[in-house]
């Protein structure tokens, strides 16, 4: 049986959630993301008593996590801030430890459900269902993928939005 551990994305760090049991794992990215005095003192004192360790994952990892993000229109919504702290939780699984995330970002749990990791949430209640996006043309009704950057339809220049689609899995 693996090791259970706990991934810290910042809202996880500023709700103030530090695993006394188990290991806690962080990014750089994550800790430069910590502004509000009172979240960076509870950061450098976990720091210091080593409750919380600095780690970063590889290249495959965030490429398996964008390939995810990529199928379920999260591509758009997730900064490489989240997509980094994702692909630590990947590697870590792959070091065959059992880690959960503890995050408050709707889109990061939507992505973590698909890749079937645990997550956690601290102040709000987290998400229930795994959903999608697509983009679409208000005007003639076309689709795009979700990584489309153009703001305006190729066909008929209304705008583009984006809706909720079905439930993606793996």
């Amino acid at each position: 049986m693996s090791k259970k551990v706990f991934v810290l994305d910042s809202s996880g760090i500023i709700g103030g959630f530090i695993s006394g049991e188990f290991s806690n794992y962080t990014t750089s990215q994550v800790v430069t993301e910590i502004r509000d005095i009172k979240s960076q003192l509870f950061l450098q004192e976990a720091l210091e008593n080593k409750q919380i360790t600095i780690m970063e994952p590889g290249p495959e990892d965030i490429k398996a996590v964008e390939e995810v993000i990529t199928r379920s229109g999260d591509l758009l919504r997730l900064s490489d801030v989240d997509k980094g702290v994702i692909a630590l939780a990947v590697y870590l699984r792959g070091d065959n430890l059992s880690p959960t995330l503890v995050t408050d970002d709707y889109s990061i749990q939507n992505v973590l459900m698909i890749m079937e990791i645990p997550f956690k949430s601290i102040q709000t209640r987290g998400i229930n269902d795994v959903v999608g996006w697509i983009k679409f043309c208000k005007g003639c009704k076309k689709t795009y993928p979700s990584n489309y950057q153009e703001t305006d339809c190729e066909i008929c220049g209304s705008p583009i939005s984006r809706k909720r689609t079905r439930k993606i899995t793996k």
